[in-house]
């Protein structure tokens, strides 16, 4: 017997599941809003979701909404002053460049213009003396700024939990951005997870009752009255159907869509404010991180269209026998309400499981790189968040996905410029690199890509250098971030959560095995769908000149010879 939320005890039935664990579950005809069956007390139901809403949107206005405005603003000032003093020798070493640069003008003018700049100078010496002062205070001396940076990297991450949803999402999207961030705060906030105390049994029952238009024993045959899980954007429950199929019911919180409105609407006045200073916007495209980031939320808070996303995945690898997505509850799927099959398995990360359940953690882990590669290349539609949570090894040894309100969409454009980066990686190709990080929009527009091709030709042949095996992924990414300054680069918005899925999956591929390289394991599943496109556009080039119908395109013989070799190479191997 177990007393649930609402004071009702009822009778508990336990049993074990397929994976171990206990199930807890009650008949939903025992809980006290079952027994609400007039139009009065439905419509009061109603009417508290509504008032939660209402409150909420509060927050946003008059005094409390400018003490929201300043929270956010606080730790958003807080973390880039923070990192510009980190990064005050890049800055100094660029004022200094600069000092000369104007000074040498001024002697090409008037004497008048050489004391104006001397001047200047002065006043730059006493500039560059206050900031060093005030990063030893922040970032403390050469000995303790490592200790320095986790702490305040704690510190950030505590004030974005603090803050709510939306920052918790912000702070996850950040601990991927090792171009931004130094390595302290990438693994820091690379362990923020969702997890918030979940919201009363009492909301999401009527929720539940409230978007399905039913009852809740009318839907569920029984229920779990504990959360599976409780995340930022809602909680997951276990139950089961009157036809007998366990699933997965995931709520909404009630708040949650007035909260991350007024909480974008605020990020968009700073992101208008910073606009000001153009050297904040050099790296990263901020405005468009923005607004990439709230088109995504707001399909993330519509579970419908997380069920569509989905049934879309599970059509891309309809094929494929050893992937698992998902069914969708649609009589019992809305927008703030999913529904789906419940999946019982273990973490891609547990390797002591999986090994004795006699699954080899390394063949999921190539898996995995093989299912984002051809997400990437060939289906332009990726799951934006792979993190282990989101990732389970069935008994069977299937790996299933599940959680698809996170989606990546990649246009035909983008995706012909990935594979063309693809492949001049795999065939160590520095200069054709050069080219696509200017096709790719890794350059500011405007920029002379004469200037720059070199430094990125030297900075890539250092790494190619080396053995596959030792190439880093997040070491290609610091290295960017260390030209940054002096060269115009920047990550592209529409790259945020490229970058995101592929640093998660290197950290998973880390974890399961030691010896785990990205570039490494996806060399041979990158080969082979890069043969599999080329060569299919090949012959229908081919086929097409021959007969008289000339597109205009023109053969790389090139590119169609390297290929060639390429594919003699994994042949041989074979």
């Amino acid at each position: 017997m177990i007393e649930t939320t609402n004071g009702t005890i009822v009778k508990e039935r336990t049993g074990i599941g397929l994976n171990g664990d206990t199930e807890r579950f009650v008949p939903t005809g025992d809980l006290a809003i079952a027994k609400m069956v007039t139009n009065t007390q439905l419509i009061e139901e109603e009417r508290f979701l509504q008032k939660a809403e209402a409150d909420v949107e509060g927050k946003f206005h008059g005094f409390r909404g400018y003490w929201r405005l300043f929270q956010i603003t606080r730790v958003i000032a807080m973390l880039s002053l923070y990192l510009y003093l980190d990064q005050l020798d890049i800055h100094e070493a660029h004022q200094i460049k600069q000092k000369k640069e104007r000074l040498d003008r001024a002697h090409r003018l008037t004497r008048m213009a050489v004391y104006g700049e001397k001047l200047y100078a002065i006043r730059l010496w006493f500039l560059q003396k206050t900031l060093r002062l005030t990063r030893r205070f922040f970032v403390g001396s050469s000995t303790s700024k490592e200790a320095n940076q986790e702490k305040q990297a704690v510190w950030l991450k505590e004030q974005l939990i603090e803050l709510g949803p939306t920052f918790i999402k912000i702070g996850q999207s950040m601990g991927t951005r090792a171009d931004l961030l130094p390595l302290p705060f990438v693994k820091e906030l690379g362990t923020l997870v969702d997890s918030v105390p979940p919201f009363p049994n009492d909301v999401a029952f009527a929720r539940i009752e409230h978007e399905l238009g039913l009852k809740i024993n009318e839907v569920y045959a029984e229920f779990e009255l504990e959360p599976v899980a409780a995340a930022s954007l809602g909680q997951v429950y276990r139950a089961r159907l009157h036809s007998g199929e366990e699933v997965a019911v995931k709520v909404q919180r009630p708040n949650l869509e007035a909260t991350i409105k007024g909480d974008i609407v605020i990020l968009k006045k700073v992101a208008k404010f910073a606009e000001r200073f153009p050297r904040l916007n050099e790296n990263a495209d901020w405005a468009g991180m923005l607004s990439e980031f709230d088109s995504t939320i707001a399909e993330e808070m519509d579970y419908a269209a997380e069920g569509k996303n989905a049934e879309r995945f599970r059509e891309s690898f309809k094929n494929w026998s050893n992937i698992h997505v998902p069914k969708i509850y649609w009589n019992a799927t809305t927008s703030k309400v999913l529904t789906m099959e419940f999946i019982h398995g273990v973490k891609v990360t547990d390797i002591e499981e999986q090994e004795r359940q006699n699954i080899s953690p390394a063949k999921v882990n190539r898996l995995l790189i093989k299912t984002y590669l051809k997400q990437l290349l060939e289906d332009g539609f990726f799951h934006a968040d792979p993190h282990p949570g989101n990732l389970l090894v069935m008994p069977d040894g299937r790996l299933a996905f599940f959680d698809f309100g996170m989606v990546g969409r990649i246009p035909p454009e983008l995706q012909a410029k990935m594979i063309d980066a693809f492949f001049h990686v795999v065939s160590k190709d520095p200069g054709g690199i050069a080219e696509d990080l200017i096709e790719l929009d890794f350059l500011k527009p405007g920029t002379d890509p004469k200037t720059i091709r070199p430094v990125v030709e030297r900075m890539f042949q250092f790494h190619f250098d080396l053995k596959l095996k030792d190439i880093n992924f997040k070491e290609l990414t610091y290295d960017l971030a260390d030209v940054m300054y002096d060269y115009p680069f920047r990550l592209p918005s529409n790259f945020t959560y490229i970058m995101r899925a592929l640093m998660t999956l290197e950290g998973i591929g880390i974890i399961t095995d030691p010896e785990f390289n990205f570039f490494e394991t996806a060399k041979p599943y990158a080969k082979e769908f890069m043969l599999r496109r080329e060569g299919n556009d090949f012959r229908k080039m081919f086929v097409n000149k021959i007969m008289g119908r000339d597109d205009g395109g023109k053969i790389d013989w090139d590119r169609t010879w390297k290929l060639a070799k390429m594919a003699f190479r994994t042949v041989l191997n074979n």
